[in-house]
């Protein structure tokens, strides 16, 4: 989990996506027309629907943006849209592993603008299969430290059927098998757990250690180049960066 974790704290220290309002809506937007569009539009008997509303709810998500996604997604009225997900695979500078998760309704347009990006960030584009083989993919679930105490969430998730409990300053990560996440999230939130979100997460086998500072600029560089395409969802890394050589990079 340490790469993980340390990539977790890049992205808060850099940002990242989380300070751009409108760049989340729309990706929550896809999120939900992609649920409800593979599993229908009640989200009482659509977990990964549920997930979304939820994940929407807490960034404070407009009801009716909500309702309109649900809407493209079971293509009511004339609010039908199409979203292809798609995942894209590359090497960023310093042979760092990256995945991109992407919804797009225009697969050309999508696949020039990933390329574009690696490339113009001295990273480049790989084929399927020669990146993922670095990852596993897992379950994962954000609770708030300050609506539970350490030991009941511990207790809570090892009942749910949780795999990992890792602490992350004002927050903790539950990790779960990839088709335990919708059953552990739901027990949690019977105990009466506030969850923050919940979903699908790649975390590296090995991470790539980056010492050089311009050499992890660029790594920064192009993830944050990559998560602000309007047709990525998610991005995943393995790198890892020290304290040190994180508190030197410019924010």
């Amino acid at each position: 989990m340490a790469g993980h974790s340390k990539w977790s704290k890049v992205k808060r220290f850099k940002g990242a996506i989380d300070a751009k309002r409108g760049k989340i809506f729309s990706k929550l937007s896809k999120e939900i027309s992609i649920a409800a569009k593979t599993g229908g539009g009640d989200p009482d008997g659509n977990p990964r629907l549920r997930s979304a509303i939820l994940a929407a709810r807490s960034a404070s998500m407009p009801n009716d943006n909500v309702e309109r996604a649900i809407r493209r997604g079971t293509g009511e009225g004339t609010e039908a849209q199409h979203f292809d997900e798609i995942t894209y695979e590359g090497y960023a500078p310093g042979g760092v592993a990256v995945i991109v998760e992407a919804a797009t309704d225009n697969r050309n347009r999508t696949a020039a603008e990933i390329r574009s990006i690696f490339t113009k960030n001295h990273g480049n584009l790989a084929s399927n299969g020669s990146v993922s083989y670095m990852f596993h993919r897992k379950g994962q679930i954000v609770v708030p430290r300050s609506s539970v105490d350490e030991e009941k969430i511990f207790e809570l998730a090892l009942e749910g059927g949780a795999e990992e409990l890792t602490n992350q300053e004002d927050m903790y990560l539950v990790m779960t098998a990839p088709d335990q996440l919708y059953a552990v999230a739901e027990a949690l939130r019977k105990a009466g757990v506030t969850t923050e979100s919940q979903k699908f997460t790649f975390i590296p086998d090995t991470t790539i250690t980056v010492a050089d500072e311009s050499v992890a600029q660029q790594v920064l560089r192009l993830c944050d180049a990559l998560e602000d395409d309007d047709d990525v969802q998610n991005v995943y890394s393995n790198l890892e960066i020290s304290d040190e050589t994180l508190a030197k990079l410019p924010a």
